[in-house]
């Protein structure tokens, strides 16, 4: 957010504020005197903090050019920031490696156990490539 459009957020809040309190002001003419004066004392405090706080902008959304900008106000994360940042996308992809190496290493276990099954059947390998075999196995001819 550059300088103007921040001066202008700023004076649009201030409207408002001033809006809000006219209308709360409005309000409470029927009163006691006694809330009346803590209103004021309350309203009296508020404004005085609300010029010694400095204000951090939330996240949100600019319009740049033709395109929508995540602002994060001040002038961001920082260095500790963007990396913070960065590690849930590390962990991802570490999670994704992981998942990878697990199914790679179930699949091999499974190839390896049919290749022993195989290897240790009364029938040869080449019988199960036989299409007659096949067709034996369809009709339940055993």
């Amino acid at each position: 957010m550059n300088h103007h459009q921040h001066l202008t957020a700023q004076r649009l809040a201030d409207q408002f504020g001033q809006r809000v309190a006219l209308r709360l002001s409005s309000g409470s003419a029927a009163l006691p005197h006694e809330i009346i004066e803590r209103l004021r004392a309350a309203r009296v405090q508020a404004v005085a903090k609300r010029k010694f706080v400095v204000l951090h902008a939330a996240p949100s959304v600019i319009a740049s050019g033709g395109q929508a900008v995540l602002g994060f106000g001040g002038n961001g994360y920082g260095w500790w920031g963007r990396i913070a940042s960065a590690l849930p996308l590390i962990a991802l992809a570490a999670g994704l490696i992981a998942i990878q190496s697990v199914q790679d290493e179930r699949r091999a276990s499974e190839v390896a156990e049919v290749d022993a099954a195989l290897l240790v059947d009364d029938l040869p390998p080449a019988a199960y490539a036989d299409p007659g075999f096949v067709q034996f196995l369809k009709s339940g001819e055993r």
